[in-house]
């Protein structure tokens, strides 16, 4: 029999979420466990943002070498050694995974589990440790930070061919000739101009009439123009009916408005979502609810339908971004430890997709404020229009701001262009701080910088 062991807390997953709340609860008196099954970290130092934005900035200095000439400067054939950019994204994820593992072993009142759990009550747990041991676990309080991984579509023959996800296309050893890309979300597209920049060739499917169907369509409108003008293949309103395998090739069959065709490359990426970790936590014996595509459920205080039980980060179906599951920490920390009653309502959403030049966006999209019957006025600007753009050749790109007509509020802001996260996070402080759009029309920045391009965006609203 298992020894059962009692802590005021246990976190089941050290994600982004998982490690500074178990911390923070060990740090304020209570016992705390921690159970991880492989990583401590979680998906986005291990499989996400770190790994994949550390291969974006060798991207990124592949096309710079290359376009060399247009500043002035003479370059010699440049070539990609993929096991040298798969080593540094090796080593970066190593430190910041030990440099967590060690916060979190050196914090008293804190023991870190690796093994799998799973409920076997409310309140009561099973850990099949790595080690092969076993132990039964109580708490007063379980926090589910488990996350989520790549989907698998059910596609006729995916099971035949060596299909890659976002994790196993970053461990390739060589780049390759002809990669086939299934899925016009983020996961597709940074991937996409990724590989192109690298030299492969990139043929990108999408099912639907556009790429990242929860922007306005002129953004991806923009967005799908840089790609194809990088030199991937976009093919949309493109469904996907049968891959197989052939000799050394994999045959893609997909469907267009113009017939079937067959599309011929060396390897395939599906990108096409991702599903949460649950199956293995044993949710149906402590009772906890999952919507229909298994997310759990929780309130604005995201606790789930138990007392007691709350679920943070991917797993719970809130926005799948590593800042808002750090926000969920922060909202636990303040109801429970802190006293000061905090929601998930009204929070924004800031996002950046690491394609080049960036795509930001922060609160409603033009699209979303029509739908909610909003009076506004919309601002738009080339980032042709912006000095520091011009100086550094790096043009590509627009930017977009919605306003309420009548408060001036700005409620939502998006571009297309030169480092804008970056911008973006410029905007989102306004919005937090509720400023009207004046305040940024009138304010005094530095030249030459991109924030100075603020002045010009939001004098064109009339």
């Amino acid at each position: 029999m298992a020894t059962v062991r009692h802590y005021d807390a246990v976190i089941i997953g050290a994600g982004q979420a998982g490690v500074p709340l178990a911390r923070a609860l060990a740090q304020s008196g209570r016992t705390t466990a921690v159970i991880e099954r492989e990583h401590v970290g979680g998906t986005c130092i291990n499989e996400g943002c770190t790994p994949t934005k550390t291969m974006v900035a060798s991207a990124r200095v592949t096309y710079l070498a290359r376009r060399g000439a247009d500043y002035g400067v003479q370059t010699g054939p440049v070539a990609i050694d993929l096991t040298k950019v798969r080593q540094r994204k090796r080593d970066i994820v190593a430190s910041f995974r030990a440099g967590l593992e060690r916060r979190l072993k050196q914090t008293d009142g804190l023991v870190l589990f690796t093994g799998e759990a799973s409920f076997t009550a409310p309140k009561s747990l099973d850990v099949r440790l790595n080690t092969g041991d076993q132990v039964a676990l109580t708490a007063d309080l379980i926090f589910i930070n488990t996350g989520t991984r790549p989907a698998r579509p059910s596609l006729t023959g995916l099971d035949e061919v060596p299909a890659l996800n976002s994790t196993t296309i970053m461990e390739l050893e060589s780049v390759p000739e002809h990669l086939l890309v299934l899925g016009g979300g983020y996961v597709g597209l940074e991937f996409s101009q990724m590989f192109r920049r690298f030299g492969s060739r990139v043929t990108l499917v999408q099912r639907s009439s556009q790429l990242l169907g929860r922007e306005d369509p002129d953004v991806a409108e923009a967005v799908t123009a840089i790609l194809r003008e990088d030199g991937v293949a976009v093919l949309l309103d493109t469904l996907a009916l049968r891959v197989r395998r052939n000799g050394h090739e994999i045959e893609f069959d997909v469907k267009t408005s113009e017939g079937e065709r067959t599309l011929r490359g060396t390897h395939l990426l599906v990108a096409t979502g991702r599903t949460p970790n649950v199956e293995q936590l044993g949710l149906e014996d402590a009772g906890i609810e999952v919507d229909k595509r298994g997310f759990i459920k929780v309130n604005e205080r995201l606790e789930t339908n138990v007392p007691g039980v709350y679920a943070l980060g991917e797993v719970n179906g809130g926005p799948a971004f590593t800042h808002m599951a750090y926000d969920d920490f922060r909202i636990i920390r303040r109801n429970l430890l802190e006293g000061n009653p905090t929601t998930t309502a009204g929070r924004l959403v800031p996002y950046t997709m690491f394609i080049d030049p960036q795509l930001a966006r922060v609160g409603l999209s033009e699209q979303e404020a029509r739908e909610q019957g909003r009076d506004i006025r919309v601002a738009t600007m080339p980032m042709s229009y912006v000095a520091r753009a011009l100086e550094v050749d790096e043009t590509r790109g627009f930017m977009k701001a919605v306003v309420d007509a009548h408060n001036k509020q700005i409620l939502g802001f998006t571009i297309l262009g030169l480092e804008g996260g970056e911008l973006m996070a410029m905007v989102e402080i306004a919005m937090l701080g509720k400023l009207p759009y004046t305040v940024l029309q009138d304010a005094i920045f530095a030249h030459p910088t991109l924030a100075e391009s603020l002045n010009n965006l939001f004098a064109t609203i009339s």
